[in-house]
């Protein structure tokens, strides 16, 4: 770092911008630019920019780090210590690996470092000491994929898997990333908690990759399209998917039945953004989250659940504006930081009804690590072509609004 750049003048642009925990303090332009010249780090591209079709769809770029974690040659092997999982408070896509982290009880052999925004650079660390990553001395997330893949153009986006001992990305694929913790790193497991049944990754997966463009991405696809019809087919596409949810969650607990999977962390993750904030930037709601009985007491139900609540994040600024918008502030300005959460979002218990094993959320399986063993499959979603991407290139064998596992998983007898 800098000589010019002392302590002092590091706590002085923290405590300018400093709003609580959660915003991370914000620094200035000037800094930004000197911090990224010091680094050799390019402004993050802009994604209305660079990933919007000729019909104005979002077509989110593919994620660049997908290799896999297995036992075939060039495939990553599950270390414990070596690795750090990179995610931002504000990003559903990265909450979802430190969710299932903690659920499995890896939080000893997966490190992990909230991000914050550093300007138009990207992700950083401005809320760490000089600004730089602890285990790696990094300041941007981006220098990770520089590492890796030098000359790297595309985003650095959270999560991002890193090798901290050769400090560079191994692996940004939300779509996977959860089921590798859950299968390769299954023999660091402190808890026999299964979130992903080896029986049943076909259903899983299928019905993962289904929620991607529908609920998933469709916020994005809204925010970030740039014409009537593209905005007009996300919008819905997210009411429809959401309406086959609740009518799904009307018999079932969770979505596969009577205990929390993989596909429950990633829907409960986007809902969450949903009801508290995304809202805001799409223009006029059918309903809220709140709205829909049986997603709001599922909802409620996964946020009791400590890991869920963990990674559930209610601050907002307070007088980031110091009265200067006055009345004509935002609801996210004016009111938010006043909502009792907490009380809002207190389970009544019901849901619990839905279940044969009603004092029991998670599955539990005696299976040994090897035996749990198998081959992830790939996403479609991360294809090359602009045209498997498509948001609405997406097909699912059993309708949405049925659980194809009912009745099938269940755990085993003390």
């Amino acid at each position: 770092m800098s000589e010019n750049i002392n302590a002092c003048s590091l706590q002085a642009h923290k405590d300018k911008e400093k709003d609580g925990p959660w915003p991370a303090p914000r620094i200035d332009e000037e800094l930004a630019d000197k911090l990224a010249a010091e680094r050799g780090v390019r402004e993050r591209p802009n994604e209305t920019l660079n990933e919007i079709d000729e019909r104005g769809v979002f077509v989110r770029q593919p994620n660049a780090f997908i290799t896999p974690f297995g036992e075939k040659e060039g495939e990553f092997k599950a270390e414990a210590n070596r690795f750090k999982i990179f995610w931002a408070h504000g990003c559903h896509w990265s909450n979802r690996p430190v969710i299932v982290r903690d659920i499995l009880g890896l939080e000893d052999v997966i490190d992990e470092l909230a991000t914050s925004g550093i300007g138009k650079y990207g992700h950083g660390f401005t809320d760490q000491p000089n600004y730089e990553d602890p285990s790696t001395g990094a300041v941007f997330l981006s220098e990770f994929y520089e590492n890796a893949r030098p000359g790297f153009s595309g985003r650095a986006t959270t999560p991002t898997l890193v090798d901290v001992k050769e400090k560079k990305a191994v692996n940004n694929d939300y779509h996977r990333l959860t089921n590798y913790i859950e299968v390769q790193f299954r023999k660091f497991q402190k808890t026999d908690i299964d979130l992903y049944p080896k029986a049943y990754r076909k259903e899983i997966d299928e019905f993962n990759d289904w929620l991607f463009p529908t609920i998933n991405n469709a916020h994005y696809r809204m925010h970030f399209c740039l014409s009537w019809v593209a905005y007009d087919e996300a919008y819905q596409d997210f009411f429809e998917a959401l309406d086959k949810i609740d009518e799904r969650l009307a018999t079932n607990r969770f979505l596969f039945g009577d205990y929390v999977t993989d596909a429950d962390v990633r829907l409960y993750v986007t809902l969450v953004r949903w009801e508290t904030y995304y809202y805001h930037n799409v223009g006029p709601l059918k309903k809220r989250i709140a709205e829909f009985p049986n997603i709001w007491g599922y909802v409620k139900d996964l946020f009791a659940i400590p890991q869920f609540k963990k990674y559930t994040f209610f601050e907002f600024p307070k007088n980031r504006f110091k009265g200067n918008r006055g009345w004509n502030g935002s609801f996210l300005e004016r009111i938010a930081s006043q909502v009792p959460w907490d009380e809002l979002w207190k389970t009544d218990g019901e849901r619990a009804k839905l279940s044969e094993d009603p004092d029991e959320v998670f599955l539990h399986t005696d299976i040994s690590p090897e035996e749990y063993q198998s081959e992830i499959s790939v996403s479609k979603w991360n294809s090359p072509s602009w045209d498997d991407r498509q948001p609405r290139n997406v097909s699912i064998s059993v309708d949405p609004s049925i659980n194809p596992l009912k009745g099938l998983l269940h755990n085993r007898k003390a």
